[in-house]
């Protein structure tokens, strides 16, 4: 694999910034809990490894005036990322406390009521998507949660018709039961293009369904492309129900958080600078979705080795491109 291609064209991610709160065992003490902060946020996220990755990537958030929103946009722009269309907003960010299992996956608990990531107006989302715009991801809380997740429902529609739509649901349960992303799935399935989500993700919104079968069920809601990413095992793709799958990196993990994102932001650089983005993927072929999935997950496997959401730049990706060769 030709792990030098640059991207043909922009990317805009829509959604939210969340402060992610890890408790610090060595600070901490029996009657005091120390915690670092790092930002996160899977839409963050995602645009975060696409910028470090080489792909020009406009951030759409509503970025609170408070404390965690100035390290929101410090991280943001320090990775490359364009925020001239966020929204400065007076509602406080939102709060996860993360606690990591002993192989270094993450459960949260939430602080969001009233926070500035769900609180979108159809003005503050109608600025016009620059020329150079090829896809508009989107996903997880921002798409779910009201008033704002409607809106952002009429950008997609709007986007469409000049930009391929990805979406990830990134199911989060604490918040929102899976039973009301199970009721706008179809919808999303109608305006995405891809949908990438996570076996964890499947287990929730379709108990007991295999991955393949899911894939038929929303490629027949309309998704050409549906990646589901399973963990160690890598990821399965299906392209109109043709279905490939590829492996995951060996990696010494860390822990896993923004695994997924990272995931996700290979993809869609990899498909941009293979110049299938900014329409329905209409020429995209099975062997180009491989290429773009085995990229996705080495990007991904880099980011499980270092601790939180902390995705690689360019350079980090090339000493180890013989593996894809």
């Amino acid at each position: 694999m030709n792990m030098t291609l640059t991207a043909t064209g922009s990317v805009t991610v829509i959604g939210e910034c969340v402060a992610d709160a890890f408790t610090d065992p060595a600070r901490s003490t029996p009657a005091r809990l120390a915690l670092s902060v790092l930002p996160g946020g899977g839409p963050a996220n995602t645009a975060v490894a696409l910028a470090r990755l080489g792909t020009p990537t406009r951030f759409l958030g509503r970025l609170s005036t408070d404390v965690f929103g100035t390290l929101f946009r410090n991280h943001l722009r320090a990775s490359g990322v364009d925020l001239s269309s966020a929204v400065t907003a007076p509602e406080p960010s939102t709060l996860a406390i993360a606690d990591l299992d002993d192989t270094g996956q993450a459960t949260y608990s939430f602080f969001a009521d009233g926070a500035a990531d769900w609180q979108w107006t159809a003005d503050e989302l109608s600025t016009t998507a620059p020329a150079d715009t090829v896809a508009v991801h989107t996903g997880s809380l921002a798409l779910m949660r009201r008033p704002g997740g409607i809106h952002i429902e009429d950008h997609l529609d709007k986007a469409r018709e000049h930009a391929t739509v990805s979406i990830d649901p990134n199911v989060r349960p604490l918040l929102v039961p899976p039973a009301a992303y199970r009721q706008r799935l179809p919808h999303w399935c109608a305006l995405a293009d891809i949908l990438r989500l996570s076996e964890d993700d499947l287990a929730l919104l379709l108990p007991g369904v295999t991955p393949e079968e899911a894939c038929d069920t929303w490629h027949a809601a309309g998704a050409r492309l549906v990646i589901i990413t399973l963990g160690e095992r890598g990821a399965l793709a299906s392209l109109d129900g043709a279905r490939t799958q590829v492996p995951a990196p060996t990696v010494d993990v860390v822990d896993t958080v923004g695994a997924g994102d990272a995931f996700t932001a290979g993809l869609l650089h990899r498909l941009t600078a293979l110049g299938h983005l900014g329409g329905r993927l209409a020429a995209l072929t099975l062997e180009d979705t491989t290429d773009a999935c085995s990229f996705a997950a080495h990007v991904a496997a880099l980011t499980c080795t270092v601790p939180g959401a902390d995705p690689p730049h360019a350079d980090r990706l090339q000493p180890r491109s013989d593996q894809f060769t």
